[in-house]
């Protein structure tokens, strides 16, 4: 196998160069198919047969492929720099032509949710297959959706409304440079740089590192905050006020098709078992000779030894060889996303920060950003993204309409692929070693499972009280009630990290996304741990239900395999796991 070696992503299967003569017509063909659509709007009636339905069907799923390929190339260029100006006009243009698409087509949709009758709706989805619970969900969602006039209004306003804030937000924190000084040094950090000195051996540095991350954002807190705030009142305005929903996270459940009791069982569980974090937040104390972690500590290593560094090679060639010794079929498709140069693991100055998986359509191979530096938090984000390219490779039969997994289902085999590569580590290291890898395992399960939770509690409290007329003083001091509630007398929480809220772009991306972390998290330590009850007799079944893609109600593709979303017990299992991990970590140190 040859070398993999870092570097930029190739978005030529996408698009060569945007300036070109074959992007314009591009750009009008898919004018062309838009405007032939727009011709399908006299054939709507309930008399209409099954056979010019699919077929309507079939066209609207082509000009959503064809403009998935365009705008999600505009979209990774502009992840790859977000200060260009020449790709942030780029990416505003093809959001002004979906924003249109979305408007010219969107009679038909409107038709199907408010104007066709129940009985002939039957009808027609008899013979449409996996699409079926797509169109039924539709439905579902009738009862939130306004007249036609009405949509095309705020899918125009959006463009200049939520994605014009969140673009803003973007462009501000991206910019940000954060000066540390530190042993007679100062220094100018990335906040992908300033990550590596939050995780620092050194307290010292750990504390500089936070408060010149959080500084730079207590600085610019009145226009993130005024941001922040008009995003949530949007959110308010138009989905409480305007479209009825009983609750803001409710519109997020509902569009990720899973039930407001899913959601409540898995928050209420999440916070019940706050204090198997805190025990363990006492157990790392212990370990590294503290009476007690600060805030600035959580994430603290606790290495004895240089922490190992794994060259860009060696990490993608642990991570497929994990795959593949789970199911080669799954090892292969992780594969083709590096051999097709579909990796963006530069760090750079003014690239997106973190970590995505990008699916632009079920024929392309994913695309993933990583920001790649040779620790093994990095090497099991590989893991992660990876997760997420197989999961959307696994569907890729299905129609783009359905080809992606509801929200919470969507992290699934993201952190399934993360446990494989824990399982694999652990058992080839030293016992001093298992120690290390054991606390990082659980700060990962605290970061993606109890971090993610109390962010989603935080949020919802957040957008009541910006509702009611809140500063950002207020959601501040709402974030540290949080915090304080969270973590107990477990460690100590110095007061800058008040504004630590301004600092989670998912706040501002995307309103309660944050649980479905905590979803994906515990649903994977089940069927982890079925996996070792079963071994790899288990892998079929996991890649069916990877396969199923958004096709299936979550509540009702899990049930086929024996597991109730809806109730606390099941949540609670996956905490049993996790209890577990703490039990084995406190035999090791003891």
């Amino acid at each position: 196998m040859r070398p993999f070696k870092q570097g930029k992503w190739n978005l030529n299967e996408l698009v060569k160069d945007p300036d070109s003569q074959s992007f314009r017509n591009k750009i009008q063909h898919i004018e062309s198919i838009v405007k032939a659509f727009e011709k399908n709007r006299k054939y709507l009636s309930p008399k209409i047969s099954e056979k010019k339905f699919l077929s309507i069907l079939e066209s609207l799923e082509d000009i959503i492929e064809r403009f998935s390929i365009v705008s999600g190339y505009a979209s990774l260029e502009y992840s790859s720099d977000t200060q260009s100006d020449k790709i942030t006009s780029l990416l505003t243009k093809m959001q002004k032509i979906g924003s249109e698409i979305d408007n010219r087509t969107l009679f038909f949709d409107q038709w199907w949710k408010k104007q066709l009758d129940e009985q002939n709706a039957q009808r027609l989805m008899q013979n449409t297959g996996d699409l079926r619970e797509f169109l039924k969900h539709k439905r579902t969602l009738a009862k939130y959706s306004l007249s036609e006039p009405e949509e095309k209004i705020i899918n125009t306003l959006d463009v200049t409304g939520h994605s014009a804030l969140v673009k803003l937000y973007d462009k501000i924190t991206n910019a940000f440079q954060f000066t540390v000084k530190s042993d007679g040094r100062t220094r100018t950090y990335t906040r992908e740089e300033l990550t590596q000195l939050v995780r620092s051996p050194k307290a010292k540095t750990r504390e500089i590192a936070y408060k010149s991350l959080l500084s730079q954002f207590d600085k610019n807190k009145g226009v993130l905050g005024e941001i922040y705030q008009n995003i949530v009142l949007n959110w308010k305005d138009e989905c409480i006020q305007i479209r009825g929903y009983a609750s803001p996270i409710s519109v997020r459940n509902i569009g990720n098709d899973v039930d407001d009791k899913t959601v409540e069982s898995l928050i209420s569980v999440c916070s019940k078992n706050a204090r198997v974090f805190r025990k363990f937040f006492l157990l790392k104390a212990k370990i590294l000779k503290m009476k007690k972690l600060r805030r600035y500590d959580l994430y603290c290593p606790i290495h004895k030894k240089e922490e190992k560094r794994y060259t860009y090679d060696n990490a993608v060639k642990l991570v497929l060889q994990t795959l593949n010794n789970f199911n080669s079929n799954l090892g292969e498709s992780a594969k083709r996303v590096f051999v097709g140069d579909h990796v963006d693991s530069q760090i750079r100055q003014g690239k997106r920060s973190g970590a995505f998986c990008s699916t632009i359509t079920p024929r392309i191979t994913p695309f993933v950003l990583l920001n790649f530096k040779g620790r093994i938090s990095d090497v099991f984000t590989m893991a992660h993204e990876l997760g997420h390219a197989i999961h959307s490779m696994a569907a890729s039969d299905k129609s783009i309409f359905i080809q992606e997994a509801p929200l919470p289902l969507a992290e699934t085999a993201s952190t399934f692929s993360e446990m494989l590569l824990f399982d694999r580590i652990l058992n080839q290291v030293s016992e001093e070693e298992q120690q290390s890898i054991l606390v990082d395992h659980i700060d990962d399960l605290y970061a993606t499972v109890g971090r993610q939770a109390y962010f989603t509690v935080f949020e919802i409290n957040a957008h009541q009280k910006i509702g009611e007329g809140a500063t950002v003083q207020d959601i501040s001091c709402q974030y540290m009630k949080t915090l304080k509630e969270q973590f107990g007398t477990s460690l100590s929480i110095s007061s800058d990290f008040a504004v630590e809220w301004t600092c989670i772009p998912h706040f501002f991306h995307s309103p309660f996304y944050c649980y479905s972390y905590s979803f994906g998290n515990l649903l994977s330590l089940s069927l982890f741990q079925q996996y070792k009850r079963e071994g790899r007799s288990f892998a079929p079944t996991y890649v069916k239900i990877l396969s199923a893609g958004g096709s299936k109600k979550p509540e009702e593709l899990l049930e086929e395999y024996g597991i109730d979303i809806t109730s606390e017990k099941f949540w609670q299992d996956g905490f049993e796991y996790i209890k577990n991990q703490t039990l084995r970590l406190e035999k090791v140190i003891n």
